[in-house]
């Protein structure tokens, strides 16, 4: 057994081991386990100082999430894209693929809260899309997703992969994984070396506060970075967690240090049971305007909604423009107007 097995295997799942650990109540605990499960990796869980910390809060279960507010088990309409398990395909060109059910900590304001950690997806299922794919001739594109595709051993992810680089019209293949961050210890030399065999292949991965970014956590984004693999990272706005220009301006530039570039900041999904993260729109503009000319352009993500129903994401951006004619009146990030000549033809 590997060491990133044997890590996985130690994780924390169950509520009482928890609240003893931390001396909170395990009642509550237990009601939201019953519906959404709990996971916490050794590393990740070393990470948390105190109840309520921003590390905490977001793997740690909340009473909060059984309160829905008439929000949607699937706001995305992810299963409405659907043609078989495991793939969605609401973009022409692209498909997410669903290669695996579980991760190695379960976030508590994940949009897929109704899926990861509570389903398997079969070899049968994974064979199924790998079909799909090869016969839609439009898809170039293929994002693997789920659960985290990286906790699926070498030899199985190698032919998933090698599989769909068969596919002559697919050309892009990424991944989506958090697993830098909560098990640092599976990026091995030895997968890295699977990975590299299939470029163009790109990761995303999803650091949402400076804590996370450790030694561990950096020397595993190198062992990609050095395999050739571009690096983007995924941050959730969550209220309590990483609402502040301060904060989101560590985090960015801290992962520019590690090699990996800030790609989205999204606004969080209307996914039941998950409100206690949310943060207003005009928060987040108000960061991102407070991020613009103090933080390298190379550090600043897009501030993103994915729109209910799977209408696709949409950037949301401050309003620098104050007023058009023959001359446009800009908003400069330090406040003053200034007058730009508006070319007409």
């Amino acid at each position: 057994m590997e060491i990133w097995q044997k890590k996985l295997r130690e994780s924390l799942v169950d509520p009482e081991e928890l609240a003893a650990r931390f001396k909170v109540d395990a009642e509550p605990l237990k009601k939201v386990c019953a519906i959404y499960p709990l996971r916490i990796t050794p590393h990740y869980l070393d990470l948390i100082r105190e109840p309520g910390d921003p590390l905490w809060r977001q793997v740690v279960p909340d009473v909060r999430e059984l309160d829905s507010h008439d929000r949607d088990q699937d706001p995305l309409n992810e299963e409405g894209f659907s043609p078989l398990p495991g793939i969605v395909h609401r973009y022409g060109d692209r498909v997410l693929f669903l290669v695996a059910g579980h991760c190695a900590a379960y976030c508590r304001f994940c949009t897929r809260k109704r899926l990861v950690g509570r389903t398997r997806v079969s070899f049968a299922e994974v064979m199924a899309g790998i079909a799909y794919i090869a016969s839609t001739p439009a898809v170039r594109d293929v994002l693997l997703s789920g659960g985290d595709p990286l906790l699926m051993e070498d030899r199985l992810l190698q032919d998933i992969l090698a599989r769909l680089r068969r596919i002559p019209h697919v050309e892009i293949i990424r991944i989506g994984t958090r697993l830098p961050v909560t098990l640092p210890e599976r990026i091995t030399e030895n997968l890295c070396t699977v990975l590299k065999k299939f470029h163009p292949l790109f990761i995303n991965t999803h650091f949402n506060h400076p804590v996370e970014i450790t030694p561990e956590a950096a020397e595993a984004c190198a062992r990609l970075a050095d395999a050739g693999i571009p690096l983007g990272n995924q941050t959730v706005l969550l209220r309590g967690v990483n609402d502040s220009a301060e904060i989101l301006a560590e985090l960015f530039r801290k992962l520019l240090q590690i090699r990996v570039r800030p790609y989205y900041l999204h606004q969080m999904d209307l996914t039941a049971g998950t409100d206690h993260f949310r943060t207003s729109v005009d928060s987040g503009l108000e960061i991102m305007a407070a991020l613009r000319g103090t933080l390298s352009g190379l550090g600043i993500p897009t501030y993103v909604i994915d729109l209910p129903g799977g209408k696709g994401k949409v950037p949301i951006l401050p309003d620098y423009v104050q007023s058009k004619g023959t001359e446009i009146v800009l908003r400069s990030p330090c406040g003053d107007l200034v007058s730009y000549p508006n070319c007409v033809e």
